[in-house]
């Protein structure tokens, strides 16, 4: 939280978050992508890389997955959807 509120002193029209929930409880992450979310309606462009896929991808515009450093499948918020996505990514279910 610290550094995102860092990042934002700078006034950025870019934000690149690395892995921005991990550590945090539920609460905190939850709260964390409230921020992210207002930050995007405000007109922030942002690069996510994230761990909770099914949180990242409900509030991305597009969707990149990599494997062996190539993009193995893209899309918006339809890509929860396909079945690589639901077995690899969420456990199955979805």
């Amino acid at each position: 939280m610290l550094a995102l509120g860092r990042a934002l002193l700078h006034s950025p029209s870019l934000l690149m978050l690395d892995e921005p929930s991990l550590g945090l409880s539920p609460k905190l992450q939850k709260e964390l992508f409230k921020i992210i979310l207002k930050l995007k309606e405000d007109g922030i462009s942002m690069l996510i890389v994230e761990q909770n896929a099914k949180k990242a991808i409900q509030i991305a515009d597009k969707t990149y997955l990599l494997e062996d450093g190539k993009i193995a499948l893209k899309g918006g918020k339809d890509i929860l959807k396909h079945k690589k996505i639901k077995n690899v990514y969420l456990g199955g279910r979805y």
